[in-house]
């Protein structure tokens, strides 16, 4: 089975990310396929590269980052959400004059298309959120 995630709580604001990280990781122990993971309204915040949690809690932002990088998998951000929360690469925070981009491989921005696509493409969505 080849699933969609959408995680649309931020990593330290609810449950959201961390039931989604272990969905995932469940997913893949099982043998099924994540055709990406699409992180939406407050969840954009998993991609913040700056995130400095207490040695004690879990870094959930590294977490989804080694989840990727250790199962090739997409970690798509909305950029309108994004964008309304400062959550920003180097080639949009340049595109808006500002100092730093706090987003990094192998998280993308992109737009809901990639959403859409996800819907189309998936035989399951799960959301994380509200």
């Amino acid at each position: 089975m080849k699933f969609l995630i959408v995680v649309q709580g931020g990593p330290y604001t609810s449950q959201a990310s961390l039931s989604a990280w272990h969905f995932a990781r469940a997913v893949l122990t099982r043998g099924h396929e994540i055709y990406r993971i699409f992180f939406y309204h407050d969840g954009v915040y998993n991609a913040n590269g700056l995130l400095s949690p207490p040695q004690d809690e879990v870094n959930l932002h590294e977490a989804w980052r080694l989840l990727a990088v250790e199962n090739d998998l997409e970690l798509v951000i909305c950029v309108a959400s994004a964008l309304r929360r400062g959550i920003l690469d180097q080639t949009e925070a340049s595109r808006y004059e500002k100092p730093l981009g706090n987003v990094e491989a192998p998280f993308i921005i992109s737009g809901l298309g990639q959403l859409i696509d996800g819907t189309i493409n998936a035989d399951r969505t799960m959301t994380f959120g509200s």
